[in-house]
């Protein structure tokens, strides 16, 4: 493992989420979030409501910006993303998981424990000079974030799909 649980499990969550924005999105209804909040295993306070979603949503586009960006821009969203919600670091742990870091209250509302938790996960990529570890999908026709956390660093690809069809454009390729 690159990281601590908690800062992988933010950066995966994150990513997904920014990436949920791409053909088809696949945050329109409010189960999708239900599903999001238990598949990431987020605590405390979820409402679950379509303000709630609309939050949600409206987080992809400055989560993108802040894993995207050069260095100093991405320390900048960061500290301003703490500042904002006033991210006060606490070690808990709670059911199975063993410690790790909280930011923000149980009871803040989701969008506001995603932000912070993004923002303290990037804390660890940044101090360690690993931003490089996200980057734009290889493929040509799609906008996704990769994540990778390989030892090797070899993820090129968003997804699966992304992968596969850029493997038989290529076998077509050398079949020509």
């Amino acid at each position: 493992m690159v990281f601590a649980h908690d800062t992988e499990a933010a950066l995966v969550a994150a990513v997904e989420l920014v990436n949920s924005a791409e053909e088809p999105d696949t945050l329109t209804e409010i189960a999708q979030l239900d599903a999001f909040f238990v598949k990431h295993v987020y605590t405390g306070a979820h409402s679950g409501d379509a303000a709630e979603l609309a939050a949600v949503r409206a987080l992809r586009t400055p989560l993108r910006r802040m894993l995207t960006s050069d260095r100093d821009t991405t320390v900048r969203l960061i500290n301003e993303t703490l500042a904002k919600h006033r991210a006060l670091p606490q070690l808990v742990r709670h059911g199975e998981v063993d410690y790790h870091i909280h930011a923000v209250p149980a009871q803040a509302p989701l969008p506001v424990r995603i932000a912070v938790e993004t923002a303290m996960a990037m804390i660890d990529l940044v101090r360690s000079d690993e931003l490089s570890r996200l980057s734009l999908c290889a493929d040509e026709s799609c906008e996704g974030l990769v994540l990778d956390l390989s030892r090797n660093r070899s993820r090129r690809y968003c997804s699966t799909a992304c992968g596969n069809r850029n493997a038989v454009a290529a076998y077509r390729a050398r079949k020509k």
